[in-house]
């Protein structure tokens, strides 16, 4: 550690957002430009080096936080950069759009604020591309393997790296028509700038990564034929089945999934929409789930001129303080915090019938209700107790001509053919069934991700990319790897 006392003389500082009536009018990130760099040697300074780094184990990357926080504290960003890649393929990534496990894990959040983990890890990978450090890495030798990867999220991109550069030929299949599954479609500009996506790719193809995009595997491609022309197939397709909402009027016109509508903001973004088909301009939106997707839809709604919008979360609000009974450290606490998004919703009373910022806590959606054309213009809600039972007296409605539903993901989309093809078995929730090599049922068949790991955050996406790379290189290559395996298939995150 660099300053031995720099956890008791250093208070906690965040990079700074940019203010919101200002960010709302554009689609850049929500950061100020330039502003974490000043700042970030002496947040890395607050690191303890603790003797048991908890958030190691927080961090299913298995990341060496303290070695990078040391080095960046004494200005050596070659070092940190290596020590950062040597566990996780993305950081620019995840430095970005993890909700940050390792910060709750890290021993100064005991009683005081977390060590800024996450910022750091971001100024250590953007400092990288910009100082060039971070070259393609070409495999010296090829192995005469070929490897087939089914999707191009953060697991698929990771698991193909990997195999890319331990020597073997790998294709990434993707039915978009550009490469980043949910990264690509599903993040919003704010929150992630695509140029951050583009790079890596443009590394992975000159890595000698093989992109073939608008091909969905089991319509476009018989699944048994792919397997028949690659010796091993990753399925990394993600948890695409998005959950439903079983009330009356569920039928009506302007009642739409949030990735039906994140997608098309996206699109807009690239160039291939002049405006999105499903805008909130001028509408009054309710947005049905409380989590990163609600929170999602609701700076896109906002920066298209929504002309209110309302997130209804059916838990009820958080404390500003873990509860060491319920949660305790170093368990990823359920706390109130307020994202970008929120934060714009509240400054800018986007949300006039909300609880705090946009959100509408402990509400349950009983039905809705139309016009004589068929349209959507009203949610009807209940407030609910802990059990998620309703409360006398608490029905109200909610004005809505366009309502969002951010619910969640079940599995993978069953529709496309791959699971049927193939013959994959599932798990009674729905996703594929894999054994702890992360081998399915198929030979030379291996499933990764939230596919069947079921929805997850970003690093445990990466982890499982990098874990099942692993595996595969072992069953290759007749049983060895020197690749690393962060993760097993039945891991979890650390809970009470």
């Amino acid at each position: 550690m660099a300053d031995p006392k720099g956890f008791l003389t250093t208070p906690r500082e965040e990079w700074p957002r940019r203010p919101a009536g200002e960010r709302v009018r554009d689609w850049s990130e929500v950061y100020v430009p330039g502003a974490l760099l000043p700042i970030v040697g002496e947040q890395a300074d607050r690191c303890m080096d603790c003797g048991i780094p908890f958030c190691h184990d927080a961090c299913p990357l298995g990341n060496l936080i303290p070695e990078w926080n040391d080095l960046v504290a004494r200005s050596d960003w070659r070092v940190a950069s290596e020590r950062l890649h040597a566990t996780n393929n993305f950081p620019e990534f995840t430095g970005r759009l993890c909700p940050a496990p390792c910060e709750a894990g890290c021993v100064l959040a005991i009683n005081q604020p977390a060590v800024t983990i996450k910022n750091v890890e971001c100024a250590i990978a953007d400092k990288a591309w910009e100082e060039g450090f971070t070259p393609p890495c070409p495999p010296d030798r090829l192995s005469g393997r070929t490897v087939a990867v089914i999707g191009s999220g953060p697991t698929g991109l990771a698991a193909a790296q990997q195999l890319t550069r331990a020597g073997h030929t790998v294709a990434v299949y993707e039915r978009d028509d550009r490469i980043g599954g949910l990264l690509r479609y599903g993040i919003p500009e704010f929150k992630m700038e695509k140029h951050h996506l583009e790079r890596r790719i443009d590394q992975m193809r000159a890595e000698g990564t093989k992109f073939r995009t608008s091909t969905t595997v089991g319509r476009d491609v018989a699944a048994a034929e792919l397997c028949a022309r690659y010796d091993a197939v990753v399925i990394a397709t993600g948890a695409t089945a998005w959950r439903e909402l079983a009330v009356p009027g569920r039928e009506l016109a302007g009642i739409h999934q949030a990735m039906e509508y994140l997608p098309l903001a996206n699109r807009v973004c690239e160039g291939d929409l002049e405006s999105s088909p499903l805008t909130a301009a001028g509408k009054h939106v309710v947005i049905v789930g409380g989590g990163d997707t609600g929170a999602d839809c609701l700076g896109t709604a906002v920066r298209e001129r929504a002309a209110s919008v309302t997130q209804l979360d059916i838990y009820a609000q958080p404390g500003s303080v873990r509860d060491e009974t319920a949660e305790p450290w170093p368990t990823y606490p359920r706390l109130y915090r307020l994202s970008a998004a929120h934060e714009e919703a509240r400054d800018l009373r986007s949300a006039p019938a909300a609880d705090a910022d946009a959100r509408l806590f402990a509400a349950s959606t009983l039905r809705f209700t139309g016009d004589a054309e068929g349209h959507v213009r009203a949610l009807h809600l209940v407030g609910v107790d802990a059990g998620r039972r309703p409360l006398p007296g608490t029905e109200r409605s909610l004005p809505a001509d366009l309502v969002l539903l951010a619910l969640g993901f079940s599995g993978p989309d069953l529709k496309d053919g791959l699971v049927e093809g193939l013959g994959l078995a599932l798990e009674p929730r729905g996703t594929i069934a894999r054994d702890r090599g992360f081998a399915t049922n198929v030979p030379g068949v291996f499933a990764a991700g939230d596919a069947a790991r079921g929805q997850s955050l970003i690093v445990w996406a990466i982890a499982e990319g990098r874990a099942v790379a692993a595996a595969v290189d072992r069953h290759l290559s007749g049983g060895s790897t020197r690749l690393p395996a962060p993760v097993g298939p039945y891991d979890r995150p650390m809970t009470a």
